[in-house]
């Protein structure tokens, strides 16, 4: 169907402590509201912005501290905005002022916002919250926040865009003639669509997304998912979203996803790390990202795990933004004052005072640098030309209610792409290494595996293995408990993992390559199919060599392109052999995870499982 098509171009939270933290809403009443609608319409006039007003010496130390909490998206932004207001010499009610930022993921920064910052001391909780999208402030509120929802102030907003690597949007037509949503969710469920359009190299269409319950792209792409089943992206209630034709009609268009990921960036550098090897295309089709990422790629800048980040030559395979026929939303990033017992009168003007320069035109100078939109929707020009991007856009939509926001996070268990996974533990001697006076390295990773678990529901099929190698080579223990239903597994899988002891030595390469190849005997499309490493060392195997690291990675490389299998690895402490574990992750299109220092590995497998 689609390559007769394609010949005339186819597709044409409120934030609070449980009892004393509310957010003060700062100038809501200047916000230029997203259209309702993707019509073009005649642009506004351009508001014109204030001039930044810094003192004309510095007030006295001790400065007053503002801490800014930013989401990974927006924190280069943020960190810019900072260092631009520290430039200058600020006085505030007779204080010097200096402004910090943190940074974490969007919905655990919801989370723990929604708990006051409960376990971080008074002088360490954040004095602004400048999340990148303000839907996070509604699953703040619904998890538990009890102030009013306030209207923040926007400081700068990146369209969320469909990117594609520049041959397949233009073997599809898409570079042309924007699509509407369920377009893509039709070209995406189709299994011949490149084969048809003469490109089988391609494989299946690959479509990238982010969780919904960590970033805003992986948010948006599922409000335009249920939108689009609903009949309407505009009109979304949340009676839409538990409709059984509407979840089931989502749960269709995430099997075209090849798996989530916490940010923008795991999938960004993996496209990058494919075209090194081959081209983008062996790991995705396309991916649902803001504008500013696209622009970071397509200027080469790359981050394994969206915190560091490196300047290389930029992609032959450029991303081209599609801007969907029927709308899309946009990241608002709004700055948000807090106010709670930890915040004294001085502290809480001055985070006012930084909040009023982000929106100067100083301050608006360091958004539009930073790859985002001012408030007059304005692109720096650089910024426009390298990532391809374009001011001419006029079908931002408004973000869903409230309540359809919190709708579509709960609802998301029910319609992402079911797991077929295996956990694969290292029980070789190393993990009887004690870590604190209560736990080994083995009693740690039992406690964070049985943890992972509750991210899991029936429906995922889940098993266990583990493995170390006897004196005469032997394997062992090996599979633990089979891969099957979570919903009446847990309990068998919970008693094998209690029961693994350490021993022996570390056959790595050797159970990699024999457990991925399991898993790949049971391969489904339209399930996530992985193994998940946790290793704390280097292959060792004195007394019986195995398999090369060769043999492993061509093994892993052949599964990739048959049966797929992503093969996700975990570094536990710091003798764990990082190189090889990052070179199999890649080598399957998985992500490699850093828990050397020890005391991260819960946190971290808790991120890891996002994957699925």
């Amino acid at each position: 169907m689609w390559a007769s098509v394609v010949s005339i171009v186819i597709l044409v939270t409120a934030i609070g402590t449980v009892s004393t933290m509310i957010v003060s809403a700062l100038a809501a009443q200047d916000e230029v509201a997203p259209a309702a609608a993707p019509t073009a319409e005649p642009q506004p006039e351009l508001r014109e912005l204030p001039q930044d007003e810094p003192a004309a010496s510095p007030g006295a130390e001790p400065c007053t501290t503002v801490r800014v909490l930013a989401s990974y998206e927006n924190a280069e932004m943020v960190e810019n905005l900072a260092a631009a207001y520290n430039g200058k010499p600020r006085n505030v009610a007779g204080s010097c002022v200096v402004v910090t930022s943190s940074r974490d993921k969007s919905g655990a920064a919801a989370a723990v916002v929604a708990t006051g910052f409960s376990a971080l001391a008074d002088d360490q909780k954040p004095t602004v919250w400048l999340p990148d999208s303000s839907t996070w402030v509604d699953v703040a509120q619904a998890q538990g926040a009890t102030a009013l929802r306030p209207e923040g102030t926007s400081v700068g907003s990146s369209d969320i865009v469909l990117a594609m690597p520049e041959p397949l949007a233009e073997a599809v037509g898409w570079d042309e003639q924007a699509p509407t949503w369920e377009e893509i969710f039709e070209a995406a469920g189709d299994p011949d669509l490149w084969s048809g359009l003469g490109h089988p190299e391609w494989g299946s269409f690959k479509l990238g997304k982010t969780s919904p319950l960590v970033a805003t792209s992986g948010e948006a792409a599922m409000f335009t998912s249920f939108g689009t089943a609903a009949g309407s992206i505009t009109r979304l209630s949340a009676e839409d979203v538990a409709d059984p034709e509407v979840l089931a009609a989502v749960h269709d268009h995430e099997l075209a996803t090849s798996h989530y990921m916490a940010t923008p960036e795991h999938f960004l550098w993996h496209a990058r790390q494919a075209e090194a090897s081959g081209t983008a295309a062996d790991f995705l089709s396309a991916v649902i990202v803001d504008e500013k990422s696209v622009w970071d790629y397509n200027r080469g800048v790359t981050s394994r795990d969206g915190v560091t980040r490196s300047l290389e030559a930029p992609p032959a395979e450029l991303l081209v933004p599609i801007y969907p026929a029927d709308g899309y939303y946009a990241a608002d990033n709004p700055a948000m004052r807090l106010t709670g017992a930890w915040i004294d009168p001085v502290e809480s003007e001055a985070a006012a005072d930084f909040i009023r320069f982000t929106r100067t035109v100083q301050g608006q100078a360091s958004v539009r640098s930073s790859g985002y939109r001012d408030l007059n929707r304005q692109l720096d020009p650089e910024v426009e030309r390298v990532g391809r991007l374009t001011t001419s856009q006029a079908g931002v939509l408004a973000f869903p209610a409230a309540e359809v926001v919190a709708a579509v996070q709960d609802a998301f268990p029910a319609v992402r792409k079911r797991a077929n996974v295996l956990f694969l533990l290292d029980a070789s001697g190393s993990m009887d290494e004690s870590i604190s006076p209560s736990d080994t390295k083995l009693t740690q990773a039992k406690k964070a595996i049985e943890a992972a678990l509750d991210h899991f529901t029936t429906g995922d099929d889940v098993g266990l293995a583990a493995f170390a190698q006897a004196p005469d080579g032997a394997l062992l223990p090996g599979l633990l408990s089979p891969v099957a239903d979570i919903g009446s597994s847990r309990d068998g899988l919970i008693a094998a993992l209690g029961g693994i002891a350490s021993m022996g030595d570390t056959p790595l390469y050797e159970a990699v390559d024999t457990f991925a190849a399991q898993q790949a005997s049971r391969w489904a499309a339209d399930r996530i199919n992985a193994v998940v490493v946790l290793s704390d060392g280097e292959n060792d195997t004195p007394n019986a060599p195995t398999i090369s690291a060769d043999r492993m990675l061509e093994g892993l490389h052949h599964l990739h392109h048959a049966t797929p299998v992503l093969v996700f690895t975990l570094a536990y402490g710091a003798d764990a052999d990082v190189a090889t574990l990052q070179s199999i992750a890649s080598a399957t299109g998985a992500h490699y995870y850093d828990a050397t220092d020890p005391s991260m590995l819960e946190a971290v497998l808790g991120d890891l499982v996002t994957s699925f």
